[in-house]
């Protein structure tokens, strides 16, 4: 099936739940969703947008900015997530515990607002990774619109492309929460850490990176075609990485892959 027959599909999947809160993070996936389903449903889809400490305020912006430019109506939920029982210790179920907590909430503010179903933006490429968030989702019977119309990233990319979306070649993002290895405790200094590191990254202009965190050392994760880059600057950005509190900055060699950290997920569950 083409992208554009899935994009068909997809249309008839939102039309069909009459009114939408669409779960809006100004990434790739949600972006292409809160789109399709405005255009189709026009006031009677809305944006949720969480905002927790494992989100950086350049990404609720982004999500503010888009929903102002294309009149949606956009409810900012605020959740303090290092609140929720056990979310600290980063146990490898981390991300079902926390979106059972905050679908829940955006469940209870749909409902305030006569929204009839909640979605979100996963696609098919997040059945290849361990995605624990993604069992969450389906005990609260929420809507994957994008994995039900079977679109992949790269169709969606596309689609984007297609509506003028600014997203369309937007890099992946997770949230900051994906930068610990199980079981290191997330702490509100370690997140600003990392915050702090990647905007170093995201000014001098790398296109895809991470940084992720091993107690005091960063690991930074950026394209193998861009290691001669982060090389002519490696000082100014270990400098800044140390004003930070890091001790040691390091260069992964195997480059920037989505969920890395899951790669000896194994080993905790």
């Amino acid at each position: 099936m083409s992208a554009e027959e899935k994009f068909e599909n997809l249309k008839n999947i939102l039309k069909n739940c009459g009114s939408v809160a669409i779960a809006f993070s100004s990434g790739v996936d949600s972006t292409f969703l809160l789109k399709v389903a405005h255009d189709i449903l026009g006031d009677n889809a809305i944006a949720i947008t969480a905002t927790s400490e494992f989100f950086p305020a350049h990404e609720i912006d982004d999500a503010k900015n888009f929903c102002k430019r294309e009149k949606i109506k956009q409810f900012i939920l605020q959740e303090n997530i290092l609140s929720v029982e056990n979310i600290e210790n980063n146990p490898p179920d981390r991300c079902y515990i926390c979106k059972k907590n905050l679908f829940t909430k955006i469940l209870n503010l749909a409902a305030e607002n006569k929204i009839s179903c909640v979605a979100e933006g996963s696609n098919m490429d997040d059945n290849d990774d361990y995605r624990p968030g993604l069992k969450a989702i389906d005990e609260l019977k929420i809507k994957s619109p994008l994995r039900e119309a079977k679109l992949y990233k790269n169709e969606i990319r596309k689609l984007s492309k297609n509506l003028n979306l600014p997203t369309w070649d937007k890099p992946s993002f997770a949230c900051l929460a994906s930068r610990f290895v199980y079981g290191e405790k997330i702490t509100p200094e370690k997140l600003l850490r990392i915050e702090q590191a990647e905007e170093v990254l995201r000014e001098k202009n790398f296109k895809q990176f991470r940084v992720r965190i091993h107690d005091n050392l960063a690991r930074i994760e950026i394209l193998p075609t861009d290691f001669e880059k982060i090389f002519s600057i490696r000082d100014d950005i270990a400098k800044k990485f140390k004003n930070f509190g890091f001790d040691y900055v390091s260069l992964d060699l195997q480059g920037y892959r989505t969920g890395s950290m899951n790669e000896r997920v194994r080993d905790f569950v």
